[in-house]
């Protein structure tokens, strides 16, 4: 069946002369390939009336088929153009809040990686208002906030809620307590995040709200410094619960206890991205992953 695009070309040039031509072959080799194909098939696909060729009716369904044969293939060559794409290295610049650089994107990166190591990724941080505006001038082509955005131009693609956690060293004197309340953090020896940091804020509104006043012995934007001070201060923080995972808090010495007032401190981490991001395929697969895998875990 090698000879199947030959005959096609043949039909549709309606001649012999013209095919051989378009075709770069001499005329008696293109009469051996059609001659062969007929062998191959069984049946005639042309009568011959001196050099005029005419299309018999079972040439007729061949030809049909042939077309069909030559569309899947085209079908076939763009599916699997897909995959090739998707092999290739391939490079996207990601624009992170600070609070989604240390809890949410090593854990984002990691899972897309697996798959794609070669790809190039870049990371850019900033505050929630500059990563927006990174994003709407096209200098990353996703960002990551702890927040949902709303703004012409722009989607935004929420992945998970999150709250804040009371964090404490084993051995502290709230670490098996029971029935612990907001009240309990008033005066309580504590590291918070710096001033002006959108957890930062939750807090402060929180402790308004109840009119807490902790003694606020360290303020920090760091959660690895946050996390490594604690034990070393012996005093307590309030975290995301995205942040607090299980080996986290056991290699660190610490604990997590929960407080039903701090579940009103609830954040949106989301995706944000133009339309024009659609056409970035590195972009566009990182999405996909980032929404199944924390669906996954929300659920």
């Amino acid at each position: 069946m090698e000879n199947i695009d030959i005959f096609v070309v043949v039909v549709e040039q309606q001649s012999l002369n013209k095919a051989s031509q378009l075709l770069n072959i001499s005329q008696p080799a293109l009469s051996r390939k059609i001659m062969k194909l007929e062998e191959e098939l069984g049946v005639e696909l042309f009568t011959r009336k001196g050099k005029k060729l005419e299309i018999t009716r079972a040439g007729e369904v061949c030809y049909e088929y042939a077309r069909e044969m030559k569309q899947l293939e085209r079908k076939l060559r763009l599916a699997l153009d897909q995959f090739k794409k998707a092999d290739k290295p391939g490079s996207i610049t990601i624009g992170a809040s600070l609070t989604t650089l240390q809890a949410t994107l090593p854990e984002l990166i990691t899972l897309y990686t697996k798959d794609y190591p070669n790809t190039d990724i870049k990371a850019v941080t900033g505050k929630t208002h500059e990563i927006v505006s990174l994003v709407k001038e096209k200098k990353v082509d996703i960002g990551l906030v702890a927040s949902k955005i709303e703004q012409p131009g722009l989607t935004c693609v929420p992945l998970f809620d999150d709250h804040l956690c009371l964090v404490l060293p084993v051995g502290h004197p709230y670490a098996d307590r029971p029935g612990l309340v907001i009240d309990n953090l008033h005066e309580l020896p504590m590291i918070l995040f710096s001033r002006g940091t959108w957890y930062r804020v939750l807090m402060d509104d929180l402790f308004h709200r109840y009119a807490i006043h902790p003694d606020v012995k360290m303020e920090i934007d760091s959660f690895e410094a946050i996390i490594r001070l604690v034990s070393t201060c012996e005093t307590a923080t309030l975290l995301p619960r995205s942040y607090l995972r299980r080996n986290l808090m056991e290699e660190n010495g610490l604990v997590v206890r929960p407080i039903a007032e701090l579940e009103q401190t609830k954040r949106t981490t989301s995706i944000l991205f133009t339309d024009e991001t659609a056409d970035h395929p590195v972009a566009r697969r990182l999405i996909v992953k980032a929404k199944q895998h924390f669906s996954s875990i929300q659920e």
